[in-house]
């Protein structure tokens, strides 16, 4: 497989999002989806919709989630609306939470090493395309959180996503195999990227990077100085990128976050979704 191209500014502005979506030169189809991070309430670093709005608006985008599987304001599709008010996110833009009902779309993964089914929001069948618009930064559990993330986890429906926690089996999703579940996040992504056939661009958006993830009601600030915006067609090399920056950054904050990917072998996530044949590691890195 030949490098993907992964572009990227140091310039981290709403403007810089939609240049760096331009720069691929990637027209999204039909009804675009463009899933977020909404923010569990309490948390400080999530990145806002004031600042997502102009690429949101560029590809007249719906902001699209879907609910946890783990208590908190975002749990139920009714606290989890009230949240997106909250946040802000519904004063911009439609907001759509998938799951919203109980029925799931099943999504086979036949190559799947640990999955062989995914369970998504079953309004995912009203899109034609997909914006990924991640927050990069540490993970409790995954060790880093990005574009993969965001296609697994983000993507599955409450039920979706304590199966993927639990590798299979929901009622373990805070005690199934470490590896296993990093496992099942490479299998539920390619899974949606199959799904919409090549039409998702990925932005993965480096600042406010804590070690803790934006679904953390108590969070760690962030740890290390902002890095960029980097674009890409390839979800696995826009990972496997931003994990480079950070290890080879020289701020002091930068060894807090190593640490957390490391401690959660996060990596592993990105070297099991090369296997299955939706991405590469192997990347060329466009500086504009």
């Amino acid at each position: 497989m030949e490098k993907a191209k992964v572009y990227f500014t140091r310039e981290i502005t709403p403007q810089k999002v939609v240049e760096m979506f331009k720069v691929l030169n990637k027209e999204l189809p039909g009804k675009v989806a463009v899933k977020v991070h909404s923010g569990e309430k309490g948390n400080q670093n999530y990145l806002h919709p004031e600042f997502m709005k102009d690429a949101i608006e560029y590809v007249n985008g719906t902001v699209v989630e879907c609910n946890t599987a783990y208590e908190g304001e975002r749990d139920t599709t009714q606290k989890h609306v009230k949240l997106m008010q909250e946040h802000g996110w519904s004063k911009f833009f439609d907001v759509d939470i998938m799951d919203s009902e109980e029925e799931d779309i099943i999504l086979d993964i036949p190559n799947g090493k640990v999955i062989k089914k995914n369970y998504v929001g079953k309004n995912m069948k009203n899109y034609d395309s997909m914006l990924v618009l991640s927050h990069f930064k540490g993970h409790p559990m995954g060790g880093y959180g990005g574009a993969i993330k965001q296609l697994s986890i983000g993507c599955a429906s409450a039920y979706g996503k304590a199966y993927i926690h639990g590798a299979g089996n929901p009622e373990e999703l805070w005690t199934a195999n470490h590896d296993k579940f990093l496992e099942s996040m490479a299998d539920a992504a390619s899974s949606v990227v199959n799904y919409f056939k090549g039409n998702i661009v990925y932005i993965n958006i480096m600042c406010n990077m804590s070690v803790d993830c934006d679904c953390c009601a108590i969070a760690e600030d962030p740890c290390m100085k902002d890095i960029g915006i980097l674009s890409s067609l390839d979800p696995i090399a826009l990972d496997k990128a931003c994990v480079d920056l950070v290890y080879k950054s020289t701020d002091p904050g930068r060894d807090h976050l190593v640490e957390r990917i490391e401690s959660r072998n996060g990596t592993h996530t990105i070297d099991e979704a090369e296997k299955l044949g939706f991405g590469t590691k192997e990347y060329e890195l466009i500086e504009i």
